[in-house]
């Protein structure tokens, strides 16, 4: 009886413990993080058109928030914790990473910035927790665990966004852009999307991680903008049944379907397919080269590839690919470009 109700407290101490280190994590970021208004002219003047979150970035007033969030505005407006509202200039806006970083004009002793944490050192299960203006309740904690990571989310831009960190703390319209924290406070990712079929959370949320948020965000404060490293090849990943047709050891690695014109891949020299087969029901060009490798990286699939690139790379940097061609193992040298800009 006596162990059990020890057991009991322990239990609840334990839980306590818990709830005292989301109170912590929420006192620690309450001051960075802002809501974000995205206001249109209309027939009755600047009306509201979107919102969202977004988190103080430095001192000198920038703050990173969704591109989608802040998409069309005409004017846009940033809250404070104590209710000042600052008109914000955008920056730089990056689609293929659903990132933009605007600038308020306010004194830097009323800045408090984030801490940017390491993405890479996530590790599935691990206590994260959200903050921001779901449904325009601004200043809302939601706390979870870390899902899964290396996910990817479609883009405005057409590219998908790749190594992207999959919660279940609760993310709903109006998060958008807000700060997904570690255990200390550090924010590991910016809140972007969720996978629902009826509009509103289900269990199953999605963060930019911070590692993308440093590389972009930093190149959109310098230069207005940020440049994608870009190969220029479109691909399939190597199933059993491709492996099979084209006589590979192994189901592993990009098969090249063409690569486009005047691109870095195709002036490097590399193979797309050379004759269509119906593969598991769909049309394949299959016979061009494999790529199993980067850098000496391998690469088990698409994703694998644009993930190196996206996170190890810069636009004129030399990459080598490891390739096979009709059953012999090559390396290529590339050039890596920059990705075009998306179509509007």
């Amino acid at each position: 009886m006596v162990e059990s109700l020890q057991s009991q407290l322990q239990s609840l101490s334990r839980e306590n413990e818990n709830d005292s280190e989301a109170h912590r994590v929420f006192l620690l970021i309450q001051e960075s993080v802002v809501q974000v208004l995205n206001k249109k002219v209309g027939v009755r003047g600047l009306e509201p058109y979107a919102s969202g979150s977004g988190f103080v970035y430095d001192k000198e007033g920038h703050i990173v928030t969704n591109n989608h969030v802040i998409d069309k505005a005409d004017v846009i407006e940033v809250t404070f914790l104590d209710g000042s509202t600052f008109r914000a200039t955008l920056i730089g806006a990056d689609p293929y990473s659903d990132l933009a970083v605007l600038k308020v004009d306010i004194a830097p002793d009323r800045l408090k910035p984030v801490i940017l944490g390491d993405s890479s050192k996530l590790l599935i299960g691990e206590t994260i927790y959200a903050v921001g203006a779901p449904f325009g309740l601004s200043w809302s904690l939601t706390k979870g665990i870390v899902s899964q990571i290396g996910r990817t989310l479609p883009s405005a831009g057409g590219y998908p966004i790749v190594g992207v960190i999959q919660v279940d703390a609760a993310i709903n319209p109006g998060n958008s852009g807000g700060p997904l924290l570690n255990s200390v406070g550090m924010v590991v990712g910016v809140n972007t999307a969720i996978q629902t079929e009826t509009g509103v959370f289900s269990g199953v949320g999605f963060a930019i991680p911070s590692n993308l948020v440093k590389r972009v965000s930093s190149s959109l404060i310098s230069t207005g903008h940020y440049d994608h490293p870009w190969l220029g090849v479109i691909g399939t990943d190597v199933t059993p049944s491709i492996a099979e047709i084209m006589n590979l050891k192994e189901a592993k690695g990009v098969l090249v379907i063409s690569t486009v014109k005047d691109s870095p891949a195709e002036k490097a020299g590399v193979r797309g397919g050379e004759r269509a087969e119906i593969i598991e029901g769909r049309n394949v060009t299959i016979g061009g080269d494999v790529i199993i490798g980067v850098n000496e990286q391998p690469v088990r699939k698409f994703e694998d590839l644009s993930f190196f690139l996206e996170y190890n790379c810069r636009p004129g940097e030399k990459i080598r690919l490891n390739i096979i061609r009709n059953g012999t193992l090559m390396v290529l040298e590339v050039n890596l470009g920059v990705r075009p800009p998306p179509s509007r």
